[in-house]
């Protein structure tokens, strides 16, 4: 996937809708999404990084819409949803990034405000997108959903509590979604494991590791870009990086 043509505008024309985008992996996949000419919609509770981004977007030539939100404000991703009806009739790529770790403990300790906290962004938050953009993914010629999964869904290692399990309930959410949508649509929806990559979600894993030694989020942005291009045939995959 890394073979992806640079400043191809590949994506020109096209929509496409980004959460967790104020840093990490959902502000670089925001930048090469917009590099190659979509019109890139910027979901993130803080207000200063989004304006960060859209910065960067606008310096390579690129446009943007930002969209300050707490997706566990379920009713406002409906409101989006709606917005972006109004706006655009459509969604072209949906890209569900946006996650919370937590803490490491064993599970019989967690708080449980934290808890459902956790699991309300990393995996309610998705299906309420689902369920909010799925009918302006069918308006698009080619419409694509992309979920970020982590290799700790399926190895479920203790004391890595409800991100572990928001994350393995994510993969079962996209799979059953990618297997509804396969025979009556032109929707394709993948879930991407990004591996190693600087992020303060990564951070909050690993706190005693060097970031200096992690890889930028910036090297996983051809892999987004690959499954969002309408040529994209795969369906209900994990991509592993």
């Amino acid at each position: 996937m890394s073979g992806v043509a640079q400043g191809a505008s590949r994506l020109a024309g096209r929509v496409a809708l980004i959460t967790g985008a104020s840093r990490g992996i959902g502000a670089a996949v925001a930048v090469r999404f917009a590099r190659e000419g979509a019109h890139v919609v910027l979901v993130a509770r803080t207000v200063g990084g989004l304006e960060e981004i859209d910065d960067a977007v606008r310096a390579r030539g690129g446009s943007a819409t930002l969209v300050p939100l707490d997706l566990r404000d379920f009713a406002k991703i409906d409101e989006l949803g709606a917005a972006l009806y109004q706006r655009y009739g459509r969604l072209d790529v949906l890209v569900g990034n946006a996650a919370e770790f937590g803490h490491m403990a064993p599970l019989g300790h967690y708080d449980p405000k934290l808890w459902s906290d956790i699991i309300a962004l990393d995996l309610t938050a998705n299906w309420r997108l689902i369920r909010a953009m799925d009918p302006l993914l069918r308006r698009a010629p080619a419409g694509r959903a992309i979920f970020v999964t982590s290799r700790l869904a399926r190895d479920a290692p203790p004391y890595y509590g409800p991100y572990a399990v928001a994350k393995a309930g994510l993969e079962t959410l996209v799979r059953i979604y990618a297997g509804e949508i396969a025979a009556n649509t032109s929707i394709r929806a993948n879930l991407i494991d990004p591996g190693i990559a600087r992020t303060r979600l990564r951070a909050a894993i690993y706190p005693g590791e060097d970031p200096d030694t992690v890889p930028p989020p910036e090297r996983v942005a051809d892999a987004f870009l690959a499954l969002a291009l309408p040529e994209c045939t795969k369906n209900g995959e994990i991509v592993t990086l």
